[in-house]
This record gives C-alpha cells, sequence and structure tokens, in this order.
C-alpha cells in the first residue's frame, strides 16, 4: 500500500494502533476531539475494574500522543452533507453520529480517513476510506 502523508484515525484504529502494521498506516496520523469523547465514555461504563484501567489507559495515551483535530465550524458544516449522505442511504444519522463526526472532521480538513470497520463509513460522499 502507498503510505499516506496525513490522515485521520477513526476510534477503533487508534485504540488497535499497537497491533496493525505501520505500513497500512499514514506517516503523520491524527485524531479528532470526538475520538477522545468517544474514549472518554470507555471508563465510565466499563463492566470490570481491568477493562475500566485499559480503557483509561488508551484515553491518556491519546490525549499524550495526539493533538486532535477539533469539531469546528468547518467539520460542522461538513457534517450536514454527511447526515445528509447517510439519510440519503437510509442510515440513521444519530446512530452514527459519532463516526458521522469523524467523518465530518476528516472531509473538513480534506484527510483520508484511517479505519478497521469501513462500512461504518459507507454511504458518504467526499470521505476517503482506507481500511487498515
Amino acid at each position: 500500500m502507498n503510505q499516506s502523508e496525513e490522515g485521520l484515525l477513526d476510534t477503533c484504529t487508534l485504540i488497535l494502533l499497537e497491533k496493525l502494521d505501520p505500513r497500512e498506516l499514514p506517516r503523520k496520523p491524527a485524531i479528532s476531539t470526538i475520538t477522545l469523547a468517544e474514549l472518554a465514555i470507555g471508563p465510565l461504563v466499563a463492566k470490570s475494574e481491568s477493562e475500566r484501567l485499559l480503557r483509561q489507559s488508551h484515553l491518556l495515551l491519546a490525549e499524550a500522543d495526539f493533538d486532535p483535530i477539533p469539531f469546528d465550524d468547518q467539520a460542522a458544516r461538513a457534517f450536514g452533507a454527511v447526515a445528509a449522505n447517510l439519510h440519503d442511504t437510509g442510515r440513521k444519522t444519530a446512530a452514527r453520529s459519532l463516526d458521522a463526526m469523524i467523518a465530518a472532521t476528516a472531509i473538513s480538513r480534506g484527510l483520508p480517513l484511517f479505519t478497521a470497520n469501513p462500512r461504518d463509513f459507507e454511504g458518504i460522499a467526499s470521505l476517503e476510506v482506507r481500511q487498515v
């Protein structure tokens, strides 16, 4: 695979980062503030202490290793188109709202989105999805 210079990692990709082939990832990976929000939920809903600690570790590492791209006015405008795309394909925007916001962040910055779950982003026009 031809390695991209820059790219946005979705939450599942960030969690799996240590297990992925670095050649499948961008040279300059970025995350969205939406990913930090998703990671912040994890420790609070964990079913065991070991799971809570693991999820807390993911959050702390992400905060230390990345300067996240904010969900700003450009991303908010892109989100409108993403939501319309999902609606047009019969997918419920509310059920995919965090993924849609991550997609909108990528679109607003012109970045490919790297994900282990490409089906989460099907039907979103102008989003370049790269499966890892």
